[in-house]
């Protein structure tokens, strides 16, 4: 048995962040370009690019800049507190669901004696 559950944030039904826009942030910070993430991701770079605009648009806060010196990408420093705060969040929310689905096989396991 497994309990199973998906998050992401929404504001006024449209996402602002989840799963997919915490791994293209991440692979973004790794390799310093979209479409080197949106290949990694096996995405299209319109499709990477896409969730990205709309997550800064919807935030109103920019979550990559432009190197200085080069063309590369980097995470704001926002961006990196999301991520960090985000994986929090399901760490804690699978925390939760690992004693609950324990809770509930136990149950089940008694229900059949």
């Amino acid at each position: 048995m497994e309990i199973k559950y998906k998050i992401w944030i929404e504001e006024n039904g449209k996402v602002i962040f989840g799963k997919g826009r915490d791994e293209i942030l991440k692979s973004i910070e790794e390799r310093h370009s979209l479409n080197a993430a949106a290949k990694e991701l096996g995405m299209s770079y319109r499709a990477a690019w896409g969730r990205l605009k709309a997550s800064e648009e919807r935030m109103e806060k920019k979550l990559v800049e432009t190197g200085i010196k080069e063309k590369s990408l980097h995470l704001t420093t926002r961006a990196r507190t999301i991520i960090e705060r985000f994986e929090k969040l399901e760490r804690d929310v699978e925390d939760i669901l690992q004693k609950a689905e324990q809770d509930f096989k136990k149950l089940l396991d008694d229900a059949g004696k």
